[in-house]
Formats: C-alpha cells, sequence, structure tokens
C-alpha cells in the first residue's frame, strides 16, 4: 500500500459522500472477511490500514495459553517465550501475513465486500440526511419513471419515489423537470431507505401557501383548514387576526397574481379560498360557496348538518361528481347531508328577501313607508306587530 491509494480511497470518498475514516473501516473489514473466507479460515485475523503512510499489515493473531487446545488460534506460553521473553499467559501475539498468501480470489472477494460495505455506508448517509426532515417541502428533478407508473425524482443526495397515488392526475412530468415535492415517509428497508414524496398532499398547498403569502407566512392570515382533491379543486378555509386585513383578498392578491402562482405550481389545480367562521353553521355555508344555503341545521356532538337548499342551487352545492359538498365537508369536518325545497325556511333567507320587497312600493305604499316597516324588524323586536306601511312604529309595551 502507498500514498496513491489513500489518495484513491480520499477521491473515492469524496465522489460518494463517505467519510474517509469510514470508507478505510470498510475496506478493513472487507480484506478480513475475504481473507479469512478465502485463505485461512479456521484463524482469526485483524486488518489494519494506516491512514497517514498507507501501510497495511494483515495479522494472525494468536492467544498465549498454558496448553494449546487450538492451535490456529493459541500459542503455547514455552513457544511465545522464544519469540518475546516478557509475554505472558493471557496475552495476545500478532503474526504478520505474507503477502504471497493474498490470491486473486482474495482480492476480487474483497472488491465485492467493499463495494458492498459503500452502498451501505451511502444509503445510511441518505437515510441520516432526510429521516428528520419528514414534513418538508423539497425541491426535486425528475430522473426516471417505471412501467408501474412510478416517478423517481432525485433530491440532492438520495432519490425519492412519487407513486401514482401522491401524483396530481393528468400531470405529465419529465425527465429534468424540477418540482416541488412533499416529503412524506423515511424509512429503512432491506434494499435500503425508502423515501416516499407527494405532490397531493394537503400540506404541499399549506407550505405554497406561506411561500406566495406573506401575511400567512407572517401568520396574520391563518389557515384553519384545508381540502383538497389533487390536480382539479381544493378548498382553503382562513382567518385574519388582523381586523382590517382582509384574508381572502390576501390571499388572493393583486388581480389574483398570489393564488395564481399557486395554481400554476399545482397544474392549474381550481383553489377557493372562504372564509373561517368559529360558528359551525355559518362555516358550512361558507364552505358550500358558490352555492347558497336557504337552512342549515347542526348537531355538534355528531359533527352532523342538514343544509336544505332552494331547487335552483342543489346541483351547485353538489358539485360535478359531489365535489363541491365532499370538499365542504372535509374542510369543516362535519358530515354534511344536502336537502332540497321551495319554501325559504331560514331567517337570514326570509329577511333578505324582505329586503328585496322592501324597495318596491306594496299596495300603493311608498318605498320609504315600506324601507321603514322593515328596519322596525331591527329595533325591536315587539314593535313588529304593530309596524305599518305608513311607517308608524309602537315601541310601547
Amino acid at each position: 500500500m502507498n500514498r496513491e491509494f489513500l489518495d484513491a480511497l480520499n477521491d473515492l470518498a469524496v465522489a460518494r459522500n463517505i467519510d474517509k475514516g469510514q470508507l478505510i473501516k470498510a475496506f478493513e473489514e472487507a480484506l478480513q472477511q475475504a481473507y479469512t473466507r478465502n485463505v485461512e479460515p479456521e484463524k482469526r485475523i485483524e486488518v489494519h490500514l494506516d491512514a497517514q503512510s498507507g501501510e497495511l499489515e494483515v495479522l494472525i493473531i494468536r492467544e498465549v495459553v498454558e496448553k494449546v487446545e487450538d492451535e490456529q488460534k493459541q500459542i503455547s506460553l514455552a513457544d511465545a517465550l522464544e519469540l518475546d521473553p516478557e509475554v505472558e499467559i493471557g496475552m495476545e501475539m500478532e503474526f504478520p501475513v505474507e503477502r504471497e498468501k493474498f490470491t486473486r480470489i482474495a482480492l476480487q472477494a474483497t472488491k465485492q465486500v467493499l463495494t458492498q460495505r459503500m452502498r451501505e455506508a451511502e444509503r445510511n448517509i441518505v437515510f441520516n440526511e432526510y429521516k428528520d426532515r419528514e414534513g418538508e417541502v423539497l425541491t426535486a428533478s425528475v430522473v426516471r419513471m417505471d412501467n408501474k407508473g412510478n416517478v423517481f425524482v432525485e433530491l440532492g443526495h438520495g432519490e425519492a419515489i412519487l407513486p401514482p397515488k401522491e401524483q396530481i392526475p393528468g400531470e405529465r412530468l419529465l425527465n429534468g423537470n424540477r418540482v416541488k415535492v412533499y416529503l412524506k415517509e423515511v424509512k429503512k428497508t432491506n434494499r435500503g431507505p425508502s423515501i416516499l414524496v407527494s405532490r397531493a398532499d394537503e400540506r404541499l398547498l399549506d407550505y405554497l401557501l406561506k411561500q406566495e403569502i406573506p401575511e400567512v407566512a407572517e401568520n396574520i392570515v391563518e389557515v384553519k383548514s384545508i381540502a383538497r382533491e389533487a390536480g382539479q379543486r381544493s378548498k382553503v378555509a382562513v382567518f385574519s387576526r388582523n381586523p382590517n386585513v382582509d384574508p381572502i383578498g390576501a390571499c388572493i392578491g393583486h388581480r389574483g397574481n398570489r393564488i395564481q402562482a399557486i395554481t400554476g405550481e399545482l397544474g392549474k389545480e381550481r383553489v377557493d379560498v372562504i372564509l373561517w367562521d368559529a360558528n359551525p353553521r355559518e362555516f358550512i355555508r361558507n364552505a358550500l360557496s358558490p352555492a347558497k344555503a336557504a337552512f342549515i341545521e347542526v348537531d355538534a356532538d355528531k359533527k352532523e348538518a342538514t343544509v336544505t337548499v332552494m331547487p335552483d342551487q342543489l346541483s351547485l352545492a353538489i358539485g360535478k361528481g359531489g365535489q363541491n359538498v365532499r370538499l365542504a365537508a372535509k374542510l369543516t369536518s362535519f358530515k354534511i347531508d344536502l336537502r332540497e325545497t321551495k319554501a325559504i325556511s331560514d331567517l337570514d333567507a326570509a329577511m333578505l328577501q324582505a329586503a328585496e320587497q322592501g324597495d318596491k312600493q306594496v299596495s300603493g305604499a311608498s318605498t320609504g313607508s315600506a324601507r321603514a316597516a322593515f328596519d322596525a324588524l331591527f329595533k325591536d323586536s315587539k314593535s313588529v306587530a304593530s309596524a305599518t306601511p305608513e311607517g308608524d312604529v309602537d315601541l310601547k309595551e
């Protein structure tokens, strides 16, 4: 062994991103295993490679005993004293191996074992680098695809798999494409580390919202929940901690530039931004947008809601293939049962209708007097019965 060999090991360590010390140790173990298996299987062998000088020692180790029971691993005290007058029982003696004993088979086996150890070291490096990064979003490069529809991406020092169920339906990924992926799972297998990434996960959308919307990144606007059907449509519920900041406007941006940047990264997936409300009834109403609900009955304990809509709103509430109500249910965590009605039974809807009619002349009454009668509804609930088209309202009990 010489400096050239050490330099070659060093270059190999750099190229494979392996620690030089680990590589030297792997070489020593490979050579020891190959020699024991192919040259002298009965003997105890140790291999030492000096990291500075490149000097290699292959040693046979024998224990000093009073009476020899295993000639391959032991030496009698009498014989040992002839070699070293200071030796004692229980000590170990080293005997160098002659270079001529290294056969071509042994050297070939050393190469095979070293290659295997390097692969194991590389796999451990990849696993250790990414095991604590689950939940992060990384930029990856597409490197190949297989006949099962799996896409393999390069993360930097490791390769990850993007299976069909984690892909955005309809998205075409080509070799060399750079995409953002959510690191979903890292685990060890018999074939090395398995890294699973996703482009369909809701948390990828959450990351993009923080990247593109400063108010979300600064926690001024909070993303309360996300419901996503990758490649088609998503609903995002947002809430503003600052009363002066419109959460929906902040997410959409000027002329929709912010939300368009997000949808562009997700293959033109439609993203609906809705207002979160602490009242489950109002939250469900918002979640069903763009459909308008007439009446909502909520069972908070069972997390169930019955929503009544007018006939012209039913198909809109359901959505294509049930997508709108499905996303609303996932967003609110309520099971939503849609029902159709022709009558307006919700108080809000009734007041809205009354407001619209209040702008019209009814039975010859003036617009002003009709509006006054309607406004009286909001002054005192006890004055409703006494409200008149002429605007005279009796506020006495």
